[in-house]
């Protein structure tokens, strides 16, 4: 079973910037996506970003387009998400996600593993 833990969330004014990271530990496939999922509070887990086992490949949501960028350290089992230009509307739950596969995707149901997600607040 593989265990996903992120870090770096917290609280910034809008405008700044956070850098996410998730630490993937515990029983490793051999090639796995990962990606960031986001929930604000009642409303739906949606997709923010995602990257491809190589790398090569990412995929990010319309809404933070040009302003996040997902990345990744195979060596470290590491995936991470630089937020720049943080907006109110970005404050959500960030939880790193993992899949079976070497493809980038953003749908939910592709991702076997969850982390418990780290609180990002953005203050206008």
């Amino acid at each position: 079973q593989m265990q996903l833990a992120e870090s770096g969330g917290g609280l910034v004014q809008a405008g700044g910037s956070l850098r996410l990271s998730c630490v993937a530990s515990g029983r490793l496939d051999s090639s796995y996506r990962m990606g960031w999922f986001r929930q604000a509070l009642g409303k739906e887990r949606e997709f923010v970003a995602a990257i491809s086992w190589s790398g090569g490949i990412t995929y990010y949501a319309n809404s933070v387009k040009g302003r996040f960028t997902i990345s990744r350290d195979n060596a470290k089992n590491a995936v991470y998400l630089q937020m720049d230009s943080l907006k109110p509307e970005d404050t959500a739950v960030y939880l790193c996600a993992a899949g079976t596969g070497i493809l980038a995707t953003t749908r939910l149901r592709d991702y076997n593993y969850w982390g418990r997600g780290t609180q990002v607040t953005v203050s206008s």
